[in-house]
């Protein structure tokens, strides 16, 4: 129903939905599929489809009302355009008058109309040029709404989270007749737009409410939208998610004036923000100052991407010997990195300052010549005890054996996964480096995911067996060997071991990208003899098209 509703709301034809037409495009159909959805993505370009909830479908627009809980903007807005004002309304409706209270940005949005959805929802600030728009476009209405639409130039100091939604002022309602024949030019006031679309012999517009924006995602987060955001940010209280996807990779300035209006709302008691999310940043160094302008934020995720090319920015960001040594509450923590070199010292100093971590994703991390990762597994030993789930991806840890088993003895791991870091490349005895990373992942009580993806086991994978042998087997569920060259008679023989050490719990095994179809009938008798111990992940593998998988397990 989920599916089917976007589908037939706007009218998309595909096979399935032209076969029975007859049946899903109703009022019933639509009515009982919108009781099942949280999520409402409005296309501005159906045009005719949304202006179909003020009218005959307007039952339908009550009803999302009370069941949309998230708001997705597909596609850029004019405001300046007349048909926008059946946009706007909905969004109000949903926004404002519904229980909405996220809302997701996905195209590139003129600051006006960004302005406008922030306007009122949760920010105290008002922009001025958006207030001219409101008390000049509203036609006759406007005469009403310039004095009492309760736009200001400056903050709402009277808006707390803590009392009620405050009401926007009451307006003379304006019926859709009057709207048509030119008395009400653009409008934007929401109120005023609640009063041009209610039918002629309905009730009267009522004070309309203010919305909450808990939760926002931009994505193609621009300059522009950027000054928007920063200008809305400081008295942004109800705001606890923050996500950003910038169009092309942040200017440095860009990043220096969200953290400038990030440290403003942190400074606040009333601050809500604890997830943010950032990408994609110039260089690493500028994860530290987020955090250093968030102290609230419990979740980070940061994505870097050295620039290539245009002016080189270099970072003047002065640390005090407090902010060196100051705890941060984070407990979730996701850096992605796409650069030439990574300076490990940036990363460490962030982990230690941050003992209540219990989350962690390091991937695409790269040290200049001759560094090694141990100093990045060493300080999680021992400064982030507190960790649960670690995530290292895309890293080579081909030289950090001892610290690997330090690091699973010293923290109460969940969660391990090891997806292409090259594990066992400078071991000279690969089995007996796996058979003492499977010993000390036995002495890990509490781990139930494993994962060894992209790290070339190849025939080395039967050692993965003993991890269920012995009297106090692994308690691992969920075990991940996708994408080793693992060969059919090598997964035959791991079939047999792992009956041999029968697993205490029932197994999800990902034995997907591996080259199955060298030997189908070797391949499949493996697969039998794995069935009865859980649920198997598989895919057809074709040889001739992943050679390059193949190369790069060699």
């Amino acid at each position: 129903m989920r599916i089917l509703f976007p589908v037939v709301f706007y009218g998309i034809r595909n096979p399935f939905v032209n076969r029975n037409v007859t049946n899903l495009n109703t009022p019933s159909f639509l009515s009982a599929a919108a009781k099942c959805i949280r999520h409402f993505l409005l296309t501005t370009s159906l045009h005719e489809r949304l202006t179909s909830l003020t009218a005959e479908q307007r039952p339908l627009l009550d009803l999302l009302e009370k069941q949309i809980r998230s708001v997705s903007v597909s596609q850029s807005v004019d405001i300046s355009k007349k048909k926008t004002q059946i946009v706007l309304y909905v969004l109000h409706r949903l926004l404002d008058h519904g229980v909405a209270k996220e809302l997701i940005v996905h195209m590139h949005m003129c600051p006006t109309m960004l302005t406008w959805l922030l306007h009122g929802r949760g920010s105290q600030y008002v922009n001025c040029k958006l207030k001219n728009l409101m008390n000049s476009k509203n036609g006759s209405s406007a005469d009403t709404a310039s004095n009492s639409s309760g736009l200001h130039t400056e903050t709402l100091d009277d808006q707390d989270d803590g009392v009620p939604p405050c009401k926007r002022s009451k307006l003379d309602s304006v019926c859709v007749e009057e709207k048509e024949s030119g008395k009400a030019n653009m409008i934007v006031d929401p109120q005023v737009l609640c009063g041009t679309f209610t039918p002629c012999g309905g009730p009267a517009a009522d004070v309309c409410p203010w919305g909450k924006i808990e939760r926002l995602e931009i994505r193609q987060c621009g300059s522009d939208s950027l000054i928007v955001l920063n200008s809305a940010l400081p008295t942004f209280f109800c705001l606890r998610s923050l996500t950003l996807h910038s169009v092309s990779t942040f200017s440095v300035s860009d990043v220096l004036g969200l953290a400038g209006a990030l440290k403003q709302l942190s400074a606040s008691c009333r601050s809500s923000l604890t997830d943010l999310s950032v990408s994609v940043l110039p260089n690493t160094e500028l994860m530290d100052v987020l955090l250093d302008s968030s102290h609230g934020v419990t979740s980070l995720h940061v994505e870097v991407q050295t620039v290539l090319w245009g002016p080189r920015f270099t970072l003047r960001h002065p640390r005090t010997a407090e902010s060196q040594i100051s705890e941060l509450p984070l407990e979730k923590l996701t850096f992605k990195v796409a650069q030439v070199q990574t300076d490990v010292n940036v990363v460490t100093s962030v982990l230690r300052r941050c003992p209540h971590l219990a989350s962690l994703h390091v991937a695409g991390m790269r040290l200049p010549t001759g560094s090694s990762q141990r100093q990045l597994l060493t300080t999680l030993s021992e400064s982030n005890h507190c960790l649960r789930s670690l995530t290292l991806e895309d890293l080579n840890l081909s030289d950090c054996l001892p610290e690997i088993l330090n690091l699973v003895r010293d923290c109460k791991l969940e969660e391990l996964q090891f997806k292409d870091c090259r594990l066992l490349e400078k071991c000279s005895e690969k089995r007996e480096s796996l058979q003492q990373l499977v010993a000390a992942l036995k002495t890990a009580p509490s781990l139930h995911t494993l994962s060894m993806a992209q790290n070339r086991l190849a025939k080395n994978v039967c050692v993965l067996a003993e991890l269920f042998s012995g009297p106090s087997p692994s308690s691992v569920t969920q075990l991940d060997i996708s994408s080793n060259f693992i060969q059919p008679a090598e997964l035959l023989d791991f079939s047999t071991a792992l009956r041999t050490h029968c697993p205490p719990h029932r197994l999800t095994l990902d034995l997907r990208r591996n080259p199955g179809d060298r030997d189908p009938d070797t391949w499949n008798a493996a697969l039998r003899r794995l069935r009865p111990l859980g649920v198997l992940l598989v895919e057809g593998w074709k040889s001739t098209d992943t050679m390059a998988d193949h190369i790069s397990n060699m």
